[in-house]
Order: structure tokens, then C-alpha cells, then sequence
């Protein structure tokens, strides 16, 4: 077994590799990959070497590339596919020194650590001024309980803090165990001293820390960012520094790195450091290990952890599989953005053909849908499952016979924990005979559109004139309607009826504002199904 190491790792990792009976593993620089690739069963790399299509095509034997890091924007994922190598990264290994970071900025905020320290070394002993506060009995409100923000939170549980947490896409049971409250996301900002960010960068939380959410807070928190600079507006953040609706802000990240015209450099009341909260020794020994672990065990056993990409299929089971596993994923991309409820049991429902032909596959491709919505890491039918699973997260599956209309379809719904006021959402689907993703009905009001580009999703009572207020209303914001499916529950003046309008381009969530405006408008959401 021949394992190539491109790039520097741990040398814990590359003796575990070397430990295996038999194994070559060849440490290559830039100059001799190419001569060194053509007999090789595994390939590990940082975020230097590019594992292009050229590469892999000089690799017949290569069975799977281990990236030692999160992203995998330096590895051609659909070229891996297609030549059947598994793609595996190592997500969470930073998680315990983006926390620590996390915490040693809140405690710095706290106790103005930076002030302090620069005015002693200026020779200064401002030792009247330096009144802090104890985070003991404070309240932490944590946007986003993935890995990193469940570590930060059981730090802040060993400091006496009340957590709070906001994450559409976990359970209560999740939640709990790391001592969590979950709230509404207006209940976190209410009350909340100190704020910490968690969670992905999506159309729905960029700019999520704004001018009108900063309004909410608490006079006097502080916020904490290591997560995307994007997910805060800068300059309303600086304005609400000025202002002392805020005390202080302490971060790690911001929307253009390195900062050149932040607003919020220079500021007293700011801490900033260079995106270094996962860039610690052990972080890097961790991934180093963690990517030799998995490549080892994928290669001896067959073991498959953290992969990114589809693993290899049949010819066969691949061309009767693939359209439906589109179809499921949308779906469930549907699903989630438009679900109004934390989801707490996924349905699925299969008819016909779909049923036949691996609803294992199709069921991670609906989990795949449902979170890549949600969350910063990739997920794909290999990893859904762990990570739906990891979020609480409860699959229901059920196969039926479908007497009338599409006799090959599938339908996903999104339900909470219990039954009560509180309802779900449901979108059922099929695939044409190009091949094409179709919605077919959404909560039970029979619909037909494609499942693609952003898309309009609206709920209106059913009354004259609302199709041409919303076709003029996009139109005035320079919005082009690309179709336009219209649905409703029956044939009565002011029913319910559901739309699915498809816009051309990009769009911005502040189109919504105008949209929602329109009387008989109930629910407006932008979707972005790809």
C-alpha cells in the first residue's frame, strides 16, 4: 500500500502510517508528485497541494485523498467522484481551540485585558479605571450549537454562566446536554451580556448581527466573533459601539481579511485578532493525526469517516439512482429553508421506482439537503446521516402506493418534537423524463415547478390581483420572474394557495420586506436550491 504525504502533518500521523505492515509512505514535495502519484492507493494533503483532474488523472490506483483541514477548495470533488476516490476531510479538529480562543476573547472583554496590558507597557498603572466584570451569573447566548459552540458552552457552564443558545436545527435533547437553553433568537438577544457566533455563513445569517438585531440586545452586551466576519454588518456594529448600546466587541474574523477599512479597527472598545482562533499547535497535530487515522482505516477496514463526496457506485446503481438523489436533496433544501418549526423528526415517504432503488442513499441525500442549508461544513450521503444524528435529528421512512397522478415519487416533511399547534412542512416531488426535479405539491396543495435557482416561496390567501402585485412589485425592484407555479388548497374566494416564483440572477432577502407588504401575503421566504 502506497500513501502520499504532499503536504507537512503531524509526525504522530505519518508514523501511525508508517506503523501499517507493507506500507510505502512517500513524503513528496511540489517537484516530484506527479512522478511519485502513479502507483499511489492514497494521497494526503493540506491546502497547498491542488488535487486537480490533471493530477488524478496520473493516479489509476488512487482510492482516496485525505484533506488534513476543513475546506476542500483545493480538491476537484467531481473529478474524485467520477474516478471513484474518496474524498475525506477532518472537520472539528480546530473545534477545541476556536472555543478556548472564543473564551480567552470573552474573558479579555470582560476584564479589558488589552487596554490594561498596553497602558503598563506604556508605563501607565491605570488602576482606577480598570472596573470589569465577572462572567459569573452572566448570561452567554450562543448563535449556533455545532461543534465549536457546544464547546464553548460547556466552558461557560464551568464558569457559572446561564447559556442560552439559538440553532433552528437542533434538538432540545442535544441541546440539553450541554447544558443549553434553547431560545428564540429575539429571546437570546434580549437577554443576553455576552454574545457569541457559531454558526455557518448562509443567505439567511449573513448580516445576521445588523442594525435591527443590534437594537435588540441588551444595553451594554458584548459579542464575540470567530466564526465569519460576514455574519456581522461592521459598520453597525462600530455605530453601536459609539453609541454604548454595546460595551464591547471582541474579533477574530471580518468580512475582508486582512481588515484594511474596517470601521471597527482602532476602536477602544474592540479587540482583534488575526483569524487565529483554530491555529494552534494541537489543532494542527490533531488534523495531522485525525486525516492519517482515516485514511489508514479506510484503506485496511473499508472504514469511511467525514467523507465529501459520493462514494462509488455500480454503473448501473448509479445511473438509476443518481436522478432521484437530486430530487431528494432539493427536496429537502426546500424543506429546511422553508420549514417555520426547529424540525426535530424528518418523514420520508417513498412510491414507485424510488423506492427500489437504495432508500439508504436517498434518505442521506434528503439529510445531505436539509443541513448543507444550515451548516458550514459539506455534508453528502456518506456523513449526513452522523451529522443528523449528531443534531438530534429522527427519520421516519415509509413506503406506499400512489393511486393516481406521478406513480414514481418521493416526499419529505419536516416535523417538530411533538404533535400540537406547532406544524411542519411538506414538499412531495418526482423526476421527469429528462431527468429534471419536479415539486409536485407542498402541504398537501398540489403544485408543479423545478426544483432550481432561487426561488420565491409565498403563501397567500387566494383573493383577485395578488399575482400581478407581487409580478409588479419584483419589477420595480428590478427582479425578473423566471416562472411563476401557483397552488391552492380549493376553488374558494380568500383559500389558501401557495406559489413558487423563480427569479432570475441574484437576489437579496431585502427584496422580502416589500413582498411581505402585499395584504393577502402570509409567508415569504427566498430559497436557494442551487
Amino acid at each position: 500500500m502506497k500513501v502520499i504525504v504532499a503536504d507537512k502533518i503531524s509526525e504522530r500521523g505519518v508514523e501511525l502510517l508508517r506503523q501499517q505492515p507493507g506500507w510505502n509512505v512517500v513524503l513528496t514535495t511540489k517537484d516530484n508528485l506527479n512522478a511519485e502519484i502513479a502507483d499511489a492507493d492514497a494521497l494526503i494533503v493540506r491546502s497547498a497541494t491542488k488535487v486537480t483532474a490533471e493530477l488524478l488523472d496520473k493516479a489509476p490506483r488512487l482510492r482516496a485523498v485525505g484533506r488534513a483541514g476543513v475546506g476542500v477548495d483545493n480538491i476537484d470533488l467531481d473529478a474524485a467522484t467520477t474516478r471513484g476516490v474518496l474524498v475525506m476531510s477532518t472537520p472539528g479538529g480546530n473545534a477545541v481551540s476556536v472555543a478556548e480562543h472564543t473564551f480567552a476573547l470573552l474573558l479579555a472583554l470582560a476584564r479589558q485585558v488589552p487596554r490594561l496590558d498596553k497602558a503598563m507597557h506604556e508605563g501607565k498603572w491605570e488602576k482606577s479605571s480598570a472596573a470589569g466584570t465577572e462572567v459569573r451569573g452572566k448570561t452567554l447566548g450562543l448563535i449556533g450549537l455545532g461543534r465549536i459552540g457546544s464547546e464553548v458552552a460547556i466552558r461557560a457552564d464551568a464558569f457559572d454562566m446561564r447559556v442560552l443558545g439559538y440553532d433552528p436545527y437542533i434538538s432540545e435533547a442535544a441541546a440539553k446536554e450541554v447544558q443549553v437553553e434553547l431560545v428564540p433568537l429575539e429571546k437570546l438577544l434580549a437577554e443576553s451580556d455576552f454574545i457569541s457566533l457559531h454558526t455557518a455563513l448562509s443567505p439567511a445569517t449573513q448580516n445576521l448581527i445588523n442594525r435591527a438585531t443590534l437594537a435588540q440586545m441588551k444595553k451594554g452586551a458584548r459579542i464575540v466573533n470567530a466564526a465569519r466576519g460576514e455574519l456581522i454588518d461592521e459598520t453597525a456594529l462600530a455605530d453601536a459601539l459609539k453609541s454604548g448600546q454595546l460595551a464591547g466587541a471582541a474579533l477574530d474574523v471580518f468580512v475582508h481579511e486582512p481588515p484594511k477599512d474596517s470601521p471597527l479597527l482602532g476602536m477602544a472598545s474592540v479587540i482583534a485578532t488575526p483569524h487565529v482562533a483554530g491555529s494552534t499547535a494541537e489543532a494542527q497535530e490533531e488534523v495531522g493525526t485525525q486525516v492519517a487515522v482515516q485514511v489508514k482505516d479506510y484503506l485496511a477496514e473499508g472504514l469511511i469517516r467525514n467523507a465529501v463526496n459520493l462514494p462509488a457506485l455500480s454503473a448501473d446503481q448509479y445511473r438509476r439512482v443518481r436522478p432521484y438523489l437530486a430530487l431528494a436533496e432539493r427536496l429537502g433544501s426546500l424543506v429546511s429553508q422553508a420549514v417555520a418549526v426547529r424540525p426535530a423528526r424528518i418523514r420520508i415517504r417513498y412510491a414507485g421506482e424510488v423506492a427500489e432503488v437504495g432508500t439508504h442513499l436517498l434518505r442521506s441525500a434528503v439529510l445531505a439537503g436539509m443541513l448543507n442549508a444550515v451548516l458550514d461544513e459539506k455534508v453528502n450521503v456518506v456523513n449526513a446521516p452522523a451529522v443528523a444524528a449528531a443534531r438530534g435529528l429522527s427519520v421516519e421512512e415509509e413506503t406506499r402506493r400512489r393511486e393516481r397522478g406521478f406513480p414514481n415519487t418521493l416526499e419529505v416533511a419536516a416535523l417538530p418534537e411533538k404533535t400540537g399547534s406547532a406544524k411542519g412542512f411538506s414538499a412531495e416531488g418526482t423526476v421527469l423524463h429528462d431527468g429534471s426535479p419536479r415539486v409536485l405539491q407542498i402541504d398537501d396543495i398540489p403544485l408543479e415547478a423545478e426544483l432550481a435557482g432561487t426561488m420565491l416561496y409565498l403563501r397567500n390567501r387566494d383573493e383577485p390581483g395578488v399575482i400581478g402585485q407581487v409580478g409588479a412589485t419584483l419589477g420595480n425592484m428590478g427582479v425578473n420572474i423566471a416562472t411563476f407555479a401557483l397552488g391552492r388548497r380549493d376553488e374558494k374566494r380568500g383559500a389558501e394557495a401557495v406559489s413558487l416564483v423563480r427569479l432570475d440572477g441574484e437576489v437579496s432577502d431585502s427584496i422580502l420586506g416589500a413582498i411581505r407588504g402585499i395584504p393577502a401575503i402570509t409567508v415569504a421566504r427566498l430559497l436557494n436550491l442551487g
